[in-house]
C-alpha cells in the first residue's frame, strides 16, 4: 500500500504524529532523522504496522507522498536559542525528492521565523521549486503530551500557519484527518510564536510556583493546601505544582530569533526551575541533619528519575543533577524506576533496587522524584525511614514535602 504521509523524524514529536495518523487510517511512512529511541511496546508497533505503517531507510520514499512532515529534534543551541541542524538535514534530504503540490508541514519547536527564514530557502534549493507555487509549506506547533489520557490528537485542537493561504488550507485538509478542530493562525510566524508562548507560559508558571515552595517552606506554611484552595477559583488561576526541576524536549526560549530580543521573564524563569535540583539537595541534606545524620556516608534511595510520569524518557529529567549533588556530598546513591532498567552517573552505574519497600526501609532518605502510577504511596511512606516528597503526592503529613 503506498503511503499518503512521511513522517520525518521518528521522536518524541513524529512517533505520536504518526500513530495518531494510522489510527485514522492513513497509510503512513516513518523516516528516522538519527538514533531516536523507539518507546513503542510490542503490542503498540504490532498495531501501527497493521494499520498501514512502515518505516524507510529510502529518502527516494519521500518523494511519493502526499504530505511530509518534518518533526526533527531541535535541541538547545549554544546561543540560547535552538539547533536547527536535524531540520536542516530532513529539508535538504527531503529537497532531493519533493514533487509539485506536495504538503510540506514543520512541527519541530523552533523560533519564530524559521519555517519562512530557515526552511524555506532549504527546500526550495534543493527541489528548484517554489513554495507557495509548485508546494505548500506552512508550520504546525506540535502539542503532544506524552502520556496524558485525556487529551490526545484527536481532541485538541491543531494550529496552522501557511505561508499562503492554500499553504494552510492545504495543512488544514491534512490535520482535519487527524483532529476534531483546526485553528488557522495568519501565517507560519504567528504559528511558531504560538508554540513560543504555549512552551514558556508552561515554564514561567512552574518557575512561580517554584519560587512559591521555596518561601512557602521559609515560612512554616502549606503550599500544598495553599494550591488546593486556590485552584477552587474558576476564573483568572490555573494550577501549577512544584517539582524537583523541568525536563522534556519543549526547552524554554528566551530568544525570539534575534539575539536583541531577550524575554526577561523567561530568562528568569530558566534561572529559578535550574536551582531546583540544588534546592532539592539542600532540602534533603537539612533532613538528614535534623535527624541526627550526615549528608556524607548516607544511602540515599531516588524514586523515579525520568522526566515524567509513566514514561521511559529520561530527557533533561533532574534526577541527573540531584545524583550527581548528592554523590559530591558524599551520599551513597541508589535509584528505583520501573521503566529504567540501568542508569549511569558521571561515567558510573548506579545501583538499581529490586524490592522498592525493602530498599526504602534500609535507606537513610527517600526522594520521590517522580510519580509513577506503580507506585504505592501509602505503602512507602509507611516503610520509609524518611521521606522527601518532591511532587506533593504522598497523603498528608505521610512525607516531608517540598
Amino acid at each position: 500500500m503506498p503511503a499518503d504521509l512521511a513522517v520525518i523524524g521518528l521522536g518524541p514529536y513524529g512517533l505520536p504524529l504518526a500513530q495518531a495518523a494510522v489510527a485514522a487510517g492513513i497509510p503512513t511512512l516513518g523516516y528516522r532523522t538519527g538514533p531516536e529511541a523507539d518507546p513503542l511496546t510490542p503490542a503498540e508497533l504490532r498495531r501501527m504496522l497493521s494499520g498501514g505503517f512502515r518505516t524507510t531507510a529510502s529518502p527516494a520514499e519521500l518523494g511519493r507522498v502526499r504530505t511530509a512532515v518534518i518533526c526533527a529534534p531541535t535541541p538547545p543551541g549554544a546561543d540560547g536559542g535552538v539547533d536547527l541542524a536535524q531540520v536542516g538535514a530532513a529539508a535538504r534530504t527531503l529537497a532531493g525528492h519533493l514533487r509539485p503540490h506536495t504538503t510540506v508541514i514543520l512541527e519541530s519547536p523552533v523560533q519564530p521565523g524559521t519555517t519562512e527564514d530557515f526552511l524555506r530557502p532549504v527546500l526550495e534549493k534543493g527541489s528548484g521549486l517554489r513554495a507557495g507555487r509548485d508546494f505548500h509549506l506552512a508550520y504546525s506547533p506540535s502539542r503532544v503530551d506524552p502520556g496524558n489520557r485525556d487529551f490526545t490528537p484527536a481532541n485538541t485542537p491543531q494550529v496552522i500557519g501557511g505561508l499562503t493561504p492554500a499553504c494552510t488550507e492545504s495543512a488544514a485538509a491534512f490535520y482535519g484527518r487527524l483532529t476534531d478542530k483546526v485553528v488557522r493562525a495568519r501565517g507560519p510566524r504567528e504559528a511558531e510564536t504560538v508554540q513560543l508562548l504555549e512552551t514558556n507560559f508552561r515554564h514561567v508558571n512552574i518557575a512561580l510556583v517554584n519560587e512559591m515552595a521555596v518561601l512557602c517552606h521559609d515560612l512554616g506554611v502549606d503550599l500544598w493546601d495553599v494550591i488546593r484552595c486556590a485552584e477552587t477559583k474558576p476564573f483568572g488561576f490555573h494550577a501549577f505544582r512544584p517539582g524537583p526541576g523541568v525536563g522534556g524536549h519543549s526547552v524554554p526560549q528566551d530568544l525570539t530569533g534575534r539575539a536583541s530580543r531577550v524575554l526577561r521573564m523567561v530568562e528568569l524563569a530558566q534561572q529559578v526551575n535550574n536551582q531546583m535540583p540544588r534546592y532539592v539537595v539542600q532540602r534533603a541534606a537539612a533532613l538528614l541533619n535534623e535527624h541526627g545524620k550526615s549528608a556524607r556516608g548516607a544511602r540515599v534511595l531516588l524514586l523515579g528519575i525520568t522526566y515524567k510520569a509513566d514514561l521511559a524518557d529520561q530527557q533533561a529529567a533532574p534526577a541527573q543533577e540531584i545524583a550527581v549533588r548528592l554523590m559530591e556530598l558524599g551520599a551513597s546513591v541508589s535509584y528505583h524506576d520501573p521503566h529504567i532498567p540501568a542508569w549511569t552517573v558521571l561515567d558510573r552505574p548506579v545501583p538499581r533496587v529490586d524490592s522498592l519497600y525493602e530498599a526504602a526501609a534500609e535507606a537513610d532518605l527517600t526522594i520521590l522524584l517522580q510519580q509513577h502510577r506503580t507506585y504505592d504511596l501509602q505503602g512507602l511512606s509507611v516503610k520509609a525511614q524518611l521521606l522527601l516528597d518532591t511532587r506533593g503526592a504522598t497523603p498528608t503529613g505521610a512525607a516531608h514535602r517540598l
